[in-house]
């Protein structure tokens, strides 16, 4: 009887010592010169707003660039190559390549977004219109990346494009 004692005493002193040295190691982990938790902690944040969202019928939806510009004596103005954003999202301008053949002696212009009208939904194969003459969109300068771009805008009027 007495070994079952002793190795009772034992096995409780064993539990003590191990929640005493548990304790002394969270102990360490805590940091002293932190502040108490608050009285009143801060209500958890809002859930984040679902986005609207806008669904578009297939007929609805076409794509701008490769498209073909036309004047309004029907004259082929060129194609849609790029379109031009300001940092605020906003569009402002086309690029057309226009003039040249297959590619061959073609010239990028930027073209005021304004200018171009576009046909109503559904219909397909209609054409952008630009309200520009060829002469005026001749008369413009060439639209190069990287330097100060100026825009032919509806009126015939060329403008830099702040930056």
């Amino acid at each position: 009887m007495r070994g079952d004692h002793r190795t009772a005493i034992t096995a409780a002193a064993l539990l003590a010592l191990s929640v005493g040295v548990a304790v002394a190691i969270a102990a360490e982990g805590t940091d002293s010169a932190a502040p108490p938790p608050a009285a009143n902690p801060a209500p958890p944040a809002a859930p984040l707003a679902t986005p609207e969202v806008t669904i578009l019928n297939k007929h609805e939806v076409e794509g701008v660039l490769g498209r073909e510009v036309r004047s309004a004596t029907d004259e082929n103005m060129g194609r849609i190559v790029d379109v031009l954003v300001d940092r605020n999202g906003e569009v402002r301008a086309a690029i057309i390549d226009f003039g040249g053949f297959l590619g061959v002696g073609s010239r990028k212009i930027a073209v005021e977004w304004n200018a171009l009208h576009f046909p109503q939904p559904g219909k397909p194969g209609a054409r952008i219109a630009l309200e520009l003459t060829r002469d005026q969109v001749k008369a413009a300068p060439e639209y190069q990346e990287g330097k100060l771009v100026v825009v032919l805008g509806a009126l015939g009027k060329l403008e830099p494009l702040p930056e």
